[in-house]
């Protein structure tokens, strides 16, 4: 009986996933139009709310359970929006909607993840350093570098594994791995769309490639160079405390640093020049199919960088990646709960494009001053207080539609509140274990190295004692 109601179960989505192929997508606003956001009260939003709980909540209070049923958990929040939106909406502005989402966001979103994965997940070093303060700090400085241009989660792949070896001799090196949390799986992500999801969904949006690299550029230098200061601080007198105790045992002696995988650095190159081609090749060649404008630039940059993880996976010797650990559990994971997070958001920014006449206006006045502007202290803090504790990707989605979500009118006369809705999303998703995909990735891969960690909320009082300050000096100096 169980057997076959998965089989029932998959053939539903199988027929859900070819009228997909088939409709494809109609165009954002009139999907939003469609399921009368202006129309709609706040309890739609709930599946998104519980959506966003379970991925914060699940991985804390019930782990194992969570492994292995995260995926039932976003289908079942999935089809609260999708049933009561056929029954109430109509199949017809559902599926319309649907379709824009899946076709037209959460494809391109996964594709350059999945793409940045695979590549990255091919480039392995081996060696070891010493973990003294200078050494230290310029491996936190590459991988914050390195960010920006294969992610946070390739560059948290490529260098957990070495930092942690290099302090694996060391008794105090909790504060390396907070540290890196802090620089390389989050804020050295700020400066393109390769970065951090947040940055790449408005991209999609229209954000041009570089203008998260202008209008970021002071603020990340100023955050940067203050953690990295205050690391070699730390660490130094760390360091100096260990002086004159017996060693501990090196478990990996320092060797000669060798890379490995060289071929994905060339293939990161063409990732890097597939986007840039999206964004500046315009052939005006469309594909219009159910009503809907496919154009050809995008559907060529997604062909190449399918093409580029084939040949990452091809080219790669396989004892290189399983060097890295390299597995698909953690992509495999990302793409169901997106998959959830993208069809629970559909209601959410419909009301959010309806602005003060729908059910968020209240949220509207909270962001906006008495004159009506933009209050951009507000953009900030809110979408950065709830990056900390939600996923910053859709985060970022809420705030950017509620700032109108015209892309163009953003990055010029509302340059300043996109920057804080940039900011906010990327540099905030340090603050928790959840804020950020890598956060928690790397968290796990240093407690089972032995690193003794500290819990949830005692690594909020590290993010809270060294990070707020730094985003109450940034609020004062960029956001006001």
């Amino acid at each position: 009986m169980k057997g076959r109601r998965g089989m029932a179960l998959k053939s539903n989505l199988t027929r859900l996933a070819v009228a997909l192929a088939i409709c494809l997508a109609s165009s954002a606003a009139l999907a939003a139009s469609d399921i009368g956001g202006a129309s709609m009260g706040v309890f739609w939003a709930l599946p998104f709310a519980g959506m966003l709980l379970s991925i914060a909540l699940g991985p804390v209070l019930f782990p194992h359970l969570w492994e292995l049923s995260y995926g039932r958990f976003a289908a079942f929040w999935a089809a609260l929006v999708l049933v009561p939106l056929v029954l109430l909406r109509g199949f017809e502005p559902t599926l319309a909607a649907l379709a824009h989402t899946a076709l037209l966001e959460y494809l391109p979103f996964i594709i350059l993840l999945f793409a940045l994965f695979t590549i990255a997940g091919g480039i392995l070093i081996m060696g070891n350093l010493h973990g003294t303060p200078a050494t230290n700090t310029a491996l936190l400085a590459i991988g914050t570098l390195m960010a920006s241009f294969v992610g946070t989660t390739g560059a948290s792949i490529i260098m957990i594994r070495p930092v942690l070896r290099a302090n694996d001799s060391r008794r105090h090196n909790v504060h390396v791995v907070v540290f890196f949390i802090f620089l390389v799986s989050n804020i050295g992500g700020s400066l393109t769309p390769l970065g951090d999801p947040p940055l790449f969904l408005g991209f999609l949006r229209g954000v041009s490639f570089f203008w998260t690299t202008t209008h970021l550029l002071f603020p990340t230098i100023f955050a940067v160079a203050i953690l990295l200061a205050l690391f070699f601080a730390l660490d130094s007198w760390l360091f100096r405390k260990e002086e004159g105790l017996p060693a501990l045992r090196d478990p990996t002696p320092d060797r000669a640093i060798k890379l490995y995988g060289k071929v994905n650095i060339v293939l990161l190159g063409g990732v890097i020049a597939a986007i840039l081609m999206s964004a500046s090749w315009k052939p005006g060649i469309m594909f219009d199919v159910a009503g809907s404008k496919v154009e050809l630039q995008n559907l060529a940059r997604d062909a190449i960088l399918l093409a580029l993880a084939g040949l990452s996976l091809k080219l790669t010797p396989k004892p290189v990646r399983a060097g890295n650990e390299f597995s698909w559990g953690p992509i495999l994971e990302v793409a169901k709960l997106f998959a959830g997070i993208f069809v629970c958001i559909i209601p959410v920014l419909a009301m959010l494009q309806a602005g003060r006449d729908g059910a968020f206006s209240g949220l509207v006045s909270l962001v906006s001053n008495s004159d009506g502007s933009d209050s951009t202290l507000a953009y900030f803090w809110l979408t950065g207080i709830l990056s900390s504790f939600l996923d910053n990707a859709p985060t970022y989605l809420v705030f950017f539609e509620l700032a109108g979500g015209d892309a163009q009118a953003l990055m010029t006369t509302g340059a300043l509140t996109l920057a804080a809705i940039s900011a906010g999303a990327v540099f905030m998703g340090a603050n928790t274990y959840i804020g950020n995909a890598p956060n928690f990735m790397v968290y796990a891969i240093a407690k089972d190295r032995k690193v003794a960690m500290p819990s949830f909320f005692g690594y909020m009082l590290w993010s809270g004692a060294i990070l707020i300050p730094i985003f109450l000096l940034q609020s004062l100096l960029f956001f006001r």
